[in-house]
């Protein structure tokens, strides 16, 4: 599906009733909203958004693998980090799942429903039609687009918000700031949003961290030459009081550098927060999550002199099968001494991770940290510091698992800060 040109592009930033600042997933969606907010009401509300990129909706084009996985069949606040659950809860309620599909249905975009995943992928299969139908949406809702754009400044102007652009100074009566975090710089999401927050008495969280990002093991590490190997792991995170943190089930993939895939990604954001909150943490990674300890230790008593090799590989690729051996001191053939078998079943079960980085902001697909939600209202996602800025999506302190959990996220947040948004406008609210 081709892309249409944005709905209305502007020469220069002009005044604005409502200026929306980064047009990704939420800015879009907030203006979307918006701009609908006003029609109904068939009052005139000027909304303009404002991006740094030359092309919109990069981050959309690349999101599943292209194929843009919208959202999951079902969503709840313990799919997500950062803020507390009471306040993720809250917001998540007031756009549910069953309203994203209805939206995009009604903007011609149906979903399927990846069966052994549960994430809702477009009929398409392409993020195209999503960027599409979000861009077409925004047109029909009213909303001017100004970009290239970058805003590199915000401030409090009497009544209104003056916004510093490369192109002019432009000002507005409300703004929502949905520049999104760190993750994947190029496509514009490279940290500006927090900075424009801070001017105005924001707080940003600490860490700031990659989230849903691979992790990097030192070059002399086995896995590093398992590349290729996908395979179900769990990973559990173990505080310095040996209490496990959290743990993330699922498909794992060695790679050249470390590990990778949904499980990987999944605990990336909590081991890497752990680094700042509990440095003596530990990562162990169980190869055969589906097996108990017990029965893994019966297994290998049973091998006898057919030896570990024989016995792990009914359940583990021969190649893993002898670098855990190795690793574990255990002979891969013969007889299994016990003080061997206990540190193979070990090994297998808890082998912790020396993990010495991750791939930084420009592979990970969100980012961990942002404006607390303690700092916003959440009934309309303005701030509690400065009246006439409200905040949706990536920008906050809120991050989902992998699965199509942060898109729903920028959906509900940009949902309700655009209907807030222009309701206090068109109420002749400052």
């Amino acid at each position: 599906m081709s892309l249409p040109p944005p709905p209305t592009t502007v020469a220069a930033p002009p005044p604005a009733d409502l200026a929306i600042i980064g047009a990704g997933a939420a800015g879009l969606f907030a203006g979307i909203w918006a701009g609908r907010t006003a029609q109904v009401t068939g009052q005139p509300l000027n909304i303009v958004a404002l991006d740094g990129a030359r092309k919109l909706g990069a981050k959309i084009l690349v999101s599943g693998g292209g194929r843009c996985n919208v959202t999951h069949w079902r969503v709840d606040e313990r799919d997500f980090a950062g803020s507390t659950s009471p306040a993720i809860r809250k917001v998540l309620g007031r756009f549910p799942v069953e309203r994203t599909v209805e939206f995009f249905k009604s903007a011609g975009v149906a979903f399927y429903r990846e069966a052994d995943t549960g994430k809702l992928f477009p009929e398409s299969d392409s993020s195209r039609s999503i960027l599409a139908a979000l861009l077409h949406e925004a047109g029909a809702a009213g909303v001017a687009f100004h970009h290239p754009a970058q805003v590199t400044g915000i401030v409090r102007d009497g009544d209104r918000l003056r916004l510093e652009t490369a192109g002019g100074t432009m000002s507005a009566r409300r703004v929502i700031l949905c520049t999104g975090g760190k993750s994947l710089p190029k496509s514009g999401s490279d940290g500006t949003g927090f900075a424009l927050a801070a001017m105005l008495g924001h707080s940003i969280t600490a860490p700031v961290v990659p989230a849903l990002v691979p992790l990097v093991l030192p070059a002399d590490h086995f896995i590093r030459d398992l590349t290729g190997l996908a395979l179900p792991c769990r990973f559990t995170l173990i505080s310095a009081k040996g209490k496990s943190v959290v743990a993330s089930t699922g498909s794992t993939l060695c790679t050249h550098t470390g590990l990778s895939g949904p499980a990987t990604l999944d605990i990336s954001r909590h081991w890497l927060v752990s680094r700042t909150t509990d440095p003596l943490a530990r990562l162990l990674l169980d190869w055969l999550p589906d097996m108990p300890e017990s029965a893994l230790e019966h297994l290998l008593l049973e091998c006898g002199a057919k030896g570990a090799l024989w016995a792990l590989r009914q359940h583990l690729t021969e190649r893993l099968t002898r670098h855990l051996c190795t690793a574990a001191a255990a002979p891969p053939t013969g007889d299994l001494p016990r003080e061997a078998r206990r540190r193979l079943v070990a090994l297998v079960k808890g082998m912790e991770l020396p993990v010495v980085g991750d791939r930084g902001f420009g592979i990970a697909e969100a980012t961990a940290g942002g404006v607390p939600l303690a700092e916003v209202r959440l009934e309309t996602m303005e701030s509690r510091i400065c009246p006439g800025l409200h905040f949706a999506g990536e920008v906050l302190d809120v991050d989902g698992r992998i699965g199509g959990f942060n898109f729903q996220w920028a959906w509900a947040s940009g949902f309700v800060a655009g209907t807030a948004a222009a309701s206090a406008c068109l109420s002749g609210q400052p």
